[in-house]
This record gives structure tokens, C-alpha cells and sequence, in this order.
């Protein structure tokens, strides 16, 4: 689905649902929304303050060992539990992260945070699972969705996680583009830039780019540096050939501010850009970017994909 930021984050499933490309886009967007910060809780001891500090200074190995730690000492600690599942989501570890959000909730059933975090548990373990087992973990994955909701009306990355779903999702599991349009309503209530956003990403799923470019327009109106939006503007001349000096420019805009937590990475935009250059007639621009996005992360799939036919299509060169 077009990228929308839902707090720092957004979803994940639906898998061969939707399609497999789909389900890993999602994916990608709801992990990094992991990264964000967690409330304090109440009382924190000086080990799980410290502990906490790794995981926040993105030092994923080092604060699994410290959390560890304090699971062995304190297995009824819920926060611990929770900072657990969210690194086993981390390291691609579903089934670790089930199972200690599933802790976690049976310790602390009002928190809003874990219900979130386990629907996205439930989502990733639904991207590996058969067919069968795929329908039942999706609908778990709603139902905890909801369940924050309900505890936390107002949190927009629980909004963003349902928008996806029900935007992606089967109506046999729940999804629906009447129920997806009415989360975006909801995040225009609580924050009207997140809005126009919202309904821009639904607008460029459902190739309505005029729609979504109005919506763009107005969100940046009200914010116009605002990263995402760029970036959104950067995606729509991508995938509909539209505006397309308009996007090169909003994405070398993006290139030169600090990418926001959870939004597309520089990566993404330089591979974008590429999209867009080689939409001009620019093959040889095309592979530059390309090569700026691997350079940046040489993980980034989608750059090294694009890349690939674009020297298939040029004969190797």
C-alpha cells in the first residue's frame, strides 16, 4: 500500500492475501514503526532503565541480553515481556514475539501498547503460516488492533495499523474499503496533516491520483517540509508517471532533511527517484540512483531489483 505514517509506523499483513509483495511493503513499514519510543513506566528500576536506553539507541543485541536478564530475575514483568516481543519482531523472530506479547498481555490486559504490538506479532507469524492458519491469525491480528483501539481512542498508530488492515485484508477477515476510509476519518480528527496523508495513501492504492495529489496539496499547505508528504508526492509521480519533475523534486527535497521515525528511508527515496528517472527516459540517472539507494543500504531489495532490469533492459549496461 502507498506509504501512510501511523505515529511511526504502520502495519503488516495480509499476506498472500493481498499478495506477497504487498505483505512485505507492509512489513517493512510496521517494523520500523517498532523503533519508536515506549512510555515510561510508573516505576522503572535502574537495569531496566538501562536496558531500556539500549534498545532505544538501536542496539538490538546488547538490550536482548539486558532484558533477558531481567526476565530470569522478574518473569512477571510485563514491561519486560513486551520489550521482548517487540525485539524477537525485530530480529524476525514471530513466534518469540507471540509468545512473549501473549506473556505480556496476560500480565498487563489494559495496556494498549502490547495489545498493538501483538496484533503485529500475529500479523508477521500470519506471513509464514498456511492457509488456514493464515485466516485465524489475521483475524487475531484485528482483533488486538481493536482491542487498542478501544483502550487508547486516540493513538494514531493504532488508526494507521487498522487503515492498513482493512484496507489490504479480505472482507472474509475483516477488511473493507468502507472501514479503511473511516479510520482515515479518524485521523483527521485527532491530527489533520496525518489525514490528508491517510487518504492520499488510499487515494494512490486505488489509483485516484488526482485525489490524492489534492490531498498532498493541502497537507502541504499546512506543513510544507513536511518528509512524508514529499515522499508521498515523490511515490505518486513514481507509480502514475504524473508530475514527474514535481516528484524528482519533492524526493531530493526528502534527501536533504532527516528522515522521521518510521517514514521511507533515503533508500526508498533514492530508489524513487530512479523510478521516476527512468519514467523520463534517464536509464543512465536511473542506475545512479539506484546505486546511491544500495550504497545506503545494500539490503534495500527493491533498488537492487530495479537495477537488475534496468541492465536487462539495457542490454547488460
Amino acid at each position: 500500500m502507498a506509504y501512510i505514517r501511523c505515529g511511526s509506523h504502520t502495519r503488516f499483513l495480509v499476506g498472500k492475501f493481498a499478495g506477497e509483495r504487498a505483505l512485505k511493503q507492509l512489513l517493512l513499514v510496521s517494523f520500523l514503526s517498532l523503533l519508536a519510543p515506549a512510555a515510561l513506566s510508573a516505576a522503572e528500576s535502574a537495569d531496566f532503565a538501562a536496558a531500556r536506553a539500549l534498545f532505544e539507541a538501536k542496539k538490538p543485541g546488547d538490550a536482548r541480553r539486558a532484558f533477558e536478564a531481567l526476565e530470569a530475575a522478574e518473569p512477571s514483568n510485563a514491561d519486560v515481556r513486551f520489550y521482548l516481543g517487540r525485539l524477537a519482531l525485530g530480529r524476525d523472530d514471530p513466534d518469540t514475539a507471540v509468545r512473549e506479547l501473549e506473556a505480556a498481555e496476560s500480565l498487563d490486559p489494559g495496556s494498549a501498547r502490547v495489545h498493538q504490538a501483538l496484533g503485529d506479532a500475529y500479523g508477521y507469524s500470519a506471513m509464514r503460516a498456511g492457509i488456514l492458519s493464515r485466516y485465524g491469525l489475521a483475524k487475531k491480528c484485528l482483533a488486538e488492533f481493536q482491542r487498542a483501539e478501544a483502550l487508547d481512542p486516540g493513538n494514531l498508530d493504532t488508526h494507521g495499523r487498522l487503515l492498513e488492515y482493512y484496507s489490504r485484508a479480505p472482507w472474509i477477515v475483516g477488511g473493507g474499503a468502507d472501514k479503511a476510509q473511516a479510520e482515515a476519518a479518524k485521523i483527521r480528527e485527532i491530527d489533520p496533516l496525518r489525514g490528508h496523508q491517510a487518504y492520499a495513501a488510499l487515494y494512490l492504492a486505488n489509483g485516484k491520483y488526482d485525489l490524492a495529489l489534492a490531498e498532498l496539496e493541502a497537507a502541504l499547505k499546512l506543513a510544507p517540509d513536511d518528509y512524508v508528504s514529499l515522499y508521498q508526492l515523490g511515490l505518486l509521480a513514481a507509480i502514475s508517471g504524473q508530475h514527474l519533475e514535481r516528484g524528482l523534486a519533492s524526493l531530493r527535497r526528502c534527501l536533504k532533511l532527516a528522515t522521521p521515525q518510521g517514514a521511507p528511508s533515503h533508500s526508498a527515496a533514492q530508489w524513487r527517484l530512479g523510478n521516476i528517472l527512468e519514467k523520463q527516459g534517464d536509464p543512465a540517472g536511473a542506475r545512479v540512483a539506484y546505486e546511491a539507494a544500495l550504497k545506503l543500504n545494500p539490503k534495500f531489495t527493491p533498488a537492487a531489483d530495479s537495477l537488475r532490469s534496468l541492465a536487462n533492459a539495457n542490454g547488460g549496461g
